[in-house]
């Protein structure tokens, strides 16, 4: 690390309720030299919350590049940034994560100050399992990206996380029906943190018909039940004789040695293969 180097925090904001800052995130953006911030304009009123008044430059997804150089230059000079998001996590699901990934490749020290992130929340509130979760963001708004993205994730049996605005929620609902079933089970976490908070648990095709006939409102977690585990079949002593007639058509191997190496291939008991397939000669 460049000795002179400062340092860049991330810092969570409330994806609702001011509540949830923390002190150390309180703390941090009193201490850092300036903010970059995905809309100053919200920013501002976190810090005049927070009766804090900080340099701020902007940083959002159509400047990366250019601010995205200015924060390291002015990083590498030392002085400390604090980069933010109108709400939630910097760098999840975010353009911070290239302003992280640039810092990194600077050996510049980056600090992620733990806080509200709207994904583990719905998750943790979802009933869906938790043990093991794939966080696949906002779906593209291309339609063939789109099918592509969910023709993709058709056998995932992790569950899965998606972020949704409340004008594209019927459709995607109405995708994620034709791609995983109907049947298929889904959490709507609406309004996470807010007064409104909501969590909706239903089939995908309960879900369609509710919103056909509902206004959604609000910003939206969708978290949905992965897929069944695939049952592998068990293989029988027929699939195994099978086996072992077409070594011996094929490769010519004798009888024993075709039965020696299905038994070891396929788990079977070389005695009682055998034995079945002497029997099957007969």
């Amino acid at each position: 690390m460049n000795a002179m180097s400062g340092i860049l925090y991330l810092v969570p904001t409330p994806i609702g309720n001011l509540g949830d800052i923390s002190q150390r995130m309180a703390e941090t953006l009193e201490q850092v030299d300036f903010i970059a911030a995905e809309d100053t304009r919200v920013t501002i009123k976190l810090l005049n919350h927070l009766e804090l008044k900080k340099p701020m430059i902007s940083y959002h997804r159509h400047n990366t590049e250019q601010s995205g150089r200015e924060i390291l230059s002015r990083i590498l000079h030392g002085e400390h940034c604090a980069l933010v998001t109108d709400a939630g996590t910097p760098a999840i699901s975010d353009p911070g994560e290239e302003l992280v990934a640039l810092c990194a490749a600077n050996d510049v020290t980056v600090v992620s100050i733990p806080g509200p992130c709207a994904l583990v929340t719905a998750l943790a509130a979802s009933g869906q399992p938790t043990g093991r979760f794939t966080f696949e963001g906002f779906l593209a708004m291309n339609k063939k990206n789109r099918r592509r993205h969910l023709e993709q994730l058709k056998g995932e049996e992790r569950t899965m996380i998606f972020y949704e605005a409340p004008h594209k929620l019927l459709a995607t609902l109405k995708d994620f029906q034709s791609a995983f079933g109907g049947e298929r089970s889904i959490s709507l976490c609406r309004e996470m943190t807010k007064l409104h908070e909501e969590v909706l648990r239903m089939t995908l095709a309960e879900a369609v018909q509710f919103y056909e006939n509902n206004q959604p409102k609000g910003e939206f977690v969708l978290v949905l039940h992965g897929a069944e585990p695939q049952q592998e079949q068990e293989l029988t002593l027929e699939d195994g004789l099978e086996q072992v007639e077409k070594l011996k058509a094929e490769e010519g191997l004798s009888l024993r040695d075709a039965v020696k190496r299905v038994a070891k291939e396929m788990g079977f008991s070389r005695n009682e293969l055998y034995q079945a397939a002497l029997e099957q000669q007969q």
